[in-house]
């Protein structure tokens, strides 16, 4: 008896392979960046693009607080084009991840999302770290993410 999962077939192999490699293209997971993290160079700049408020209660280690909003150009303009992005916001129930992809895509930088956000972040058992983001802390952040602002 068909149900809502059976009723459309699955995609062939072939063409889920496609969908499901092109999905690591725009995403990466909790588990992931945190083991990129505790590496000397990670290689990507982690914005953690929520309100200054949220980012203050709780953020990920090594994360920058730049608000989705507030992606333009010139607060960009310090990071070289082949500089890899990935955001992050509260959780599932958040689109700010994807708001701040598609500002910093638009600007021309690539870009993928850590699926889950904080939420997930707390799911998979990683501690947060409280506090403010210092002034300066875009560019001294780059620096020790292995990315260059000159």
């Amino acid at each position: 008896m068909p149900n809502a999962v059976t009723l459309v077939p699955a995609a062939q192999p072939e063409a889920a392979i496609r969908h499901f490699e092109s999905e690591l293209s725009f995403e990466t997971d909790c588990w992931d960046t945190h083991d990129a993290m505790r590496g000397a160079t990670p290689g990507f700049v982690l914005l953690d693009v929520r309100g200054p408020a949220s980012f203050e209660k709780g953020h990920v280690p090594g994360a920058i607080n730049l608000p989705h909003g507030k992606i333009v150009a010139s607060k960009m303009s310090g990071y070289p084009r082949e500089t890899l992005f990935v955001t992050y916001c509260a959780g599932p129930h958040c689109n700010g991840a994807a708001r701040g992809a598609a500002s910093l895509a638009r600007l021309g930088y690539a870009v993928k999302i850590m699926v889950g956000g904080v939420t997930g972040w707390i799911d998979e058992g990683f501690e947060l770290e409280r506090g403010a983001m210092e002034r300066g802390a875009m560019e001294r952040g780059a620096l020790e993410q292995g990315v260059s602002t000159t």
